[in-house]
């Protein structure tokens, strides 16, 4: 699943393509790609229609083009959710659910093979300093916006009996941290994931934090992480930071820190990754 640096290359890419434009025609097919816009695909196509693009805005993972009324249509990329910007005479992807052309001849393609994301129109709400879409309210600011208070994050884990890599994953936490960043933070902090948040010092949360921020800088700089062909940006380049994982993916190779051979744990249904000497297991 796409995290906070793929997100983040996309809005980018919206940015330079597509905000400043207005949507000339639209097509959306198929109810499920509008599941979360309850009057249905064709109420959405109508809305969109006209309709011009002033921002490319992003919270976590959460990506959204602020319209020139001032509602926003969030994208949900999901699994394999895909924005392309594409000339209008280039062959249509066979998972384009969504089609909106442009006013430059180009057009902007919803593509999503699993069909986990789509597409929503929603009113805006005043959350701290900025305004972000109603539904995702509750998600808090992620490392890399200007609202963020790390201080104020480690307070609150501090406050919280709960593994540090579920904090880590708590969008009312913290958002945009996914399981790859999260592992990578706690490699590099050399925290194993089951530790206790209480029980960690608040410096060891805060090194754990900026290693989150520092391992998302470092990936978004490379154009995200790739790890097949369903993360692409809004041009079709795919990002290529998995060349520089340290911890996810790598079990039984051998630590780049240590030489240890890294392993892999199941957590929250998810895999981890570690270095059983660099991140020893807690006591229980």
């Amino acid at each position: 699943m796409p995290e906070l640096p793929e997100v983040e290359v996309v809005r980018r890419g919206l940015a330079d393509h597509v905000v400043g434009r207005r949507f000339e025609r639209v097509q959306v097919t198929g109810a499920r790609v509008a599941r979360r816009h309850l009057p249905g695909p064709l109420d959405l196509a109508d809305r969109l229609t006209g309709r011009t693009v002033a921002a490319a805005e992003r919270r976590g993972k959460y990506l959204w083009l602020l319209l020139d009324d001032e509602q926003a249509l969030i994208a949900h990329l999901g699994m394999s959710g895909q924005l392309l910007v594409e000339d209008a005479d280039a062959p249509l992807e066979k998972h384009a659910h969504a089609v909106l052309d442009l006013d430059d001849g180009r057009q902007l393609r919803f593509v999503d093979q699993r069909t986990f994301g789509g597409l929503q129109l929603d009113e805006l709400a005043d959350v701290g300093p900025r305004r972000v879409p109603a539904t995702i309210a509750h998600i808090a600011p992620d490392p890399l916006e200007a609202a963020y208070e790390p201080a104020a994050v480690v307070r609150r884990m501090k406050g919280k009996h709960t593994e540090v890599k579920r904090a880590l994953l708590d969008q009312s936490l913290v958002s945009g941290i996914g399981n790859i960043y999260a592992d990578e933070a706690l490699w590099r902090a050399q925290v194993h994931g089951a530790r206790r948040t209480d029980q960690l010092t608040k410096p060891a949360l805060a090194r754990v934090l900026g290693h989150a921020r520092e391992v998302m800088e470092a990936a978004l700089d490379q154009g995200g992480t790739s790890f097949d062909a369903l993360y692409v940006n809004v041009n079709g380049a795919s990002g290529y930071f998995e060349r520089s994982l340290n911890a996810y993916g790598r079990v039984g190779e051998p630590c780049r820190r240590c030489g240890t051979l890294m392993r892999r744990e199941v957590f929250m249904n998810r895999s981890s990754f570690f270095c059983p000497r660099c991140q020893p297991r807690p006591r229980r």
